[in-house]
């Protein structure tokens, strides 16, 4: 009897194996480190996630509220932030978490939260820049900035510079850069920023800036040298998250699909940035690249490159000052 893979593929027994597989590899994940086994504690500490209202930034944020922090969950929308909000301090009985609002594409609104952060706080021990997106519609914004690199990149460096005063006075202190292994894909093309030579195929866009967020990263710790104040990034592993939201209902289904099965829950996504944050593994490491296991490993050759670092750097500070006026890179 002559057997075709299509025969294969559609027997029944295949399908209901396949299902059980996918089970019992999802039974089976483990972390290398589970936060409810840190016994790190944060109380007097203020912590700063942007992003926290939904996802992997809501858990991280979850973590450091059970730590007995003070926790600020920087949101663009202030419903879904409430709601996160009112989850987080009936959960953890921590009444110490605020909300304040965000939107990492618009310059302006990172400077009036940063300005609002100066005036209320006194201190800041942790920064999460978890807050991206990806599969947004190709769009310039008010600052003339490509909206995915405003969003993921721009945004949050210059979040961090205007808070990295506040940081150093309260040293130590962690910044932690949500990153992905979808850097591997991206490409450095200054160009890009401006929405310029970009090619908005599925996640392109969103590769780039995960590569840009590594090569800042990397620049920022060693400007922040023997300040007390540590910088790395990380991968979270490939999560079930709403980062897909942006993208047509086939591709989000078959995602969720998937994902069911294989992919990270949020919880388990935040793992990797909360080890990075407060655990006693990752005290004075700076300048590193983190796996979704909390191992270290190399990022793509460009994200090594210092001499690219010092450019990417210099040319997001001059974009920052001036973000009408094309910089030279």
């Amino acid at each position: 009897m002559n057997w075709e893979w299509s025969d294969i593929y559609s027997h029944p027994l295949w399908m209901v194996s396949t299902v059980i597989l996918a089970i019992i590899v999802r039974a089976q994940r483990k972390a290398s480190w589970n936060p409810r086994a840190c016994p790190v504690k944060l109380n007097g500490k203020t912590a700063i996630v942007t992003g926290a209202n939904t996802g992997i930034g809501k858990f991280i944020a979850l973590d450091f509220a059970r730590r007995g922090a003070r926790v600020i969950l920087a949101c663009r929308s202030e419903a879904r932030g409430n709601a996160a909000l009112q989850e987080i301090r009936e959960s953890t009985g921590n009444q110490n978490v605020h909300l304040r609002l965000l939107d990492t594409s618009s310059l302006d609104s990172v400077r009036k939260f940063a300005a609002q952060i100066l005036e209320e706080e006194k201190e800041l021990h942790i920064l999460v820049n978890n807050a991206g997106a990806s599969g947004l519609p190709s769009k310039i914004t008010a600052d003339g900035l490509e909206i995915t690199f405003a969003t993921n990149h721009i945004g949050p460096f210059l979040l961090t510079s205007l808070l990295l005063d506040l940081l150093k006075k309260s040293a130590p202190a962690r910044i932690v850069n949500v990153s992905s292994m979808n850097h591997w894909r991206g490409e450095v093309n200054f160009d890009h920023f401006r929405g310029q030579n970009l090619k908005h195929v599925m996640d392109a866009t969103y590769n780039h800036t995960k590569l840009h967020n590594i090569i800042w990263t990397n620049e920022l710790a060693r400007r922040l040298q023997g300040t007390g104040v540590t910088a790395n990034s990380l991968h979270p592993g490939v999560v079930m998250t709403d980062v897909m939201r942006n993208y047509n209902y086939i591709v989000r289904f078959l995602f969720n699909l998937v994902g069911f099965f294989f992919f990270k829950t949020s919880e388990e996504g935040a793992f990797t940035p909360i080890y990075c944050a407060v655990s006693e593994e990752a005290e004075g490491i700076t300048g590193k690249y983190f796996n979704s296991d909390c191992s270290l490993v190399l990022p793509a050759p460009p994200a090594r490159d210092p001499a690219l670092a010092v450019k990417e750097y210099e040319f997001c500070e001059r974009l920052t000052a001036h973000p009408h006026v094309v910089p030279n890179p």
